[in-house]
């Protein structure tokens, strides 16, 4: 029964994945999440983070801190599952996947680039509520785009928002 139901949720995933993915080819939706993608990497979060604590006066600072330690904390359950969980990518199992040249190699699961993200922009959404009007749909569409790319499923994604809310959750904890 487990194994059926594995199965089953597998199946609805790369479902989910296909409809995606099938998209690649518009030229305007290739370029848009080409370049929304890298506002999860590792260069634009970490940048972001350290002008934030610079620039950041008062409480606001504090919100600042508690967003960066909770990127660099994000990325430990990140490393391990992609070792515990040794899952090859999209483009790698599904066949008719459409992914752009060279894409990454590491492992798939979870997604580090939504991790990233949420991890750095859910601080900021919990302590001023009006920014989540903004900054959840950017975090969501940078966990779509990939998908979108070939290079992530669903599950990849799901499991990396998670990942990066609770270590925002932790760290405000810490820092408020």
């Amino acid at each position: 029964m487990r194994a059926k139901l594995i199965r089953q949720v597998y199946d609805l995933e790369c479902h989910l994945f296909k409809c995606v993915n099938q998209h690649f080819d518009r030229k305007g939706l290739n370029a848009f999440f080409r370049t929304i993608t890298h506002a999860g990497g590792a260069t634009f979060t970490i940048s972001m983070a350290l002008l934030f604590m610079f620039v950041m006066k008062d409480s606001t600072k504090l919100i600042a801190y508690a967003s960066a330690f909770s990127l660099a904390v994000s990325h430990i359950p990140v490393a391990i599952a992609k070792k515990l969980y040794p899952r090859k990518r999209p483009y790698l199992q599904l066949e008719h996947t459409k992914v752009l040249q060279n894409p990454l190699k590491d492992h798939s699961f979870p997604s580090g680039h939504t991790t990233a993200i949420f991890s750095f922009l859910t601080p900021f959404m919990i302590a001023y509520p009006l920014l989540m009007t903004v900054l959840l749909p950017l975090a969501v569409t940078v966990g779509l785009s990939r998908i979108y790319l070939g290079l992530h499923y669903p599950t990849d994604v799901l499991v990396g928002m998670l990942l990066g809310i609770l270590s925002a959750v932790v760290s405000l904890h810490i820092f408020i």
